[in-house]
């Protein structure tokens, strides 16, 4: 299936109280807020080529409202919708607002919401901001972690290959790798990495063993070396934010890692590094947990709040790594009678 879609823009999150949080994002991941309504605070990274990348809106608990993702162009945005429908998930338009022009907005089968969009203003930085490289959309800061731009969001689902065989057949996403096992003669896949350009991944899943559905289990800002991210490391525990999990290698993607919580209780991964993949005609390889899909050096002890997606829920997901003791059964269980919820 040909591709639709150029990348993901933004993403819109829950936030439990609007202006602490906003204060975080600018204050220790070194974002610029560029927009505020009473509800929402829409905040920039310096490299995004847009306005924004991150939308805050009022919630009462942590979770993603919607993720946005450009189309090549109208008419591919135009095929998009048709896709969409024709598949039974129809949405519905929505007129130019917050520096895109008309979008469409649809539920997908497993609970998420996806904004889709052609027309977009290119961010133009003011002269405060301005950079001297004229291709950089604005100037590089050297405040909080100072990401350069969104890389990807990580969504739980109860079905991971039928997630990813749905977003591929419909709307063109690439599909890079997988990680499961082996059990009771079937195959269990936990993770799997989707992408709409050569990055390893743009969209990942995991697999959710919960019956709520459209949750996130985190989303990542992109650093351009390991220094940064060891720096980040230091910046987060100086600063009070304590790390969840990493630094480490992910195997599948080949990208440094590092996850915390923001103040509403979403996890956050920042990353560095990682292949770029070309091949027209690839097809995904499936790791195991002993290749070290997740931790690649295979010598992390994954925390049990690993397990956890938003909003929460009583029953786990799987992580990147695998099962984890005292989760065995419940992973297993989804994975053998997966479904899409409302099926």
């Amino acid at each position: 299936m040909v591709n639709l879609l150029s990348q993901l823009t933004h993403i819109e999150i829950h936030a439990l109280d609007l202006d602490e949080t906003a204060r975080y994002y600018e204050e220790q991941i070194g974002l610029r807020v560029v927009d505020r309504t009473d509800d929402k605070v829409y905040l920039r990274a310096w490299g995004d080529y847009y306005t924004y990348s991150l939308v805050l809106s009022r919630g009462d608990e942590p979770g993603m409202v919607s993720m946005a993702w450009r189309t090549l162009s109208d008419e591919a945005l135009e095929e998009a919708v048709k896709r969409v429908e024709s598949a039974g998930y129809a949405g519905h338009w929505l007129e130019p607002d917050a520096h895109i022009g008309r979008s469409y907005v649809f539920t997908g089968p497993y609970g998420h919401t996806m904004q889709l969009f052609w027309d977009a203003k290119k961010y133009k930085a003011p002269a405060p901001f301005a950079s001297q490289y004229p291709d950089r959309p604005e100037k590089r800061i050297g405040h909080g972690l100072a990401p350069r731009h969104l890389d990807h969001v990580t969504i739980a689902a109860s079905d991971v290959q039928g997630f990813a065989n749905w977003y591929s057949e419909t709307l063109g996403f690439r599909r890079m790798a997988f990680a499961g096992f082996d059990v009771e003669g079937a195959e269990v896949t936990f993770f799997g990495v989707l992408t709409t350009n050569e990055k390893s991944h743009d969209l990942g899943i995991l697999l959710d063993s919960s019956d709520t559905p459209g949750r996130i289990h985190h989303y990542a800002w992109w650093l351009e070396t390991r220094d940064e991210l060891v720096r980040a490391a230091d910046l987060l525990m100086e600063n009070g934010t304590p790390i969840e999990y990493g630094p480490g290698i992910h195997g599948i993607g080949e990208q440094v890692y590092l996850y915390f919580r923001e103040p509403s209780g979403l996890r956050i991964e920042v990353n560095t590094g990682g292949y770029r993949n070309y091949v027209p005609d690839w097809e995904p390889n499936r790791w195991s947990p002993e290749q070290g899909a997740d931790d690649f050096y295979r010598n992390l002890s994954l925390p049990p709040s690993m397990l956890e997606a938003f909003p929460p829920a009583t029953k786990p997901t799987a992580t990147e790594q695998g099962l984890v003791a005292g989760t065995e059964d419940a992973i297993i269980e989804a994975a053998l009678h997966s479904h899409r919820p409302g099926a």
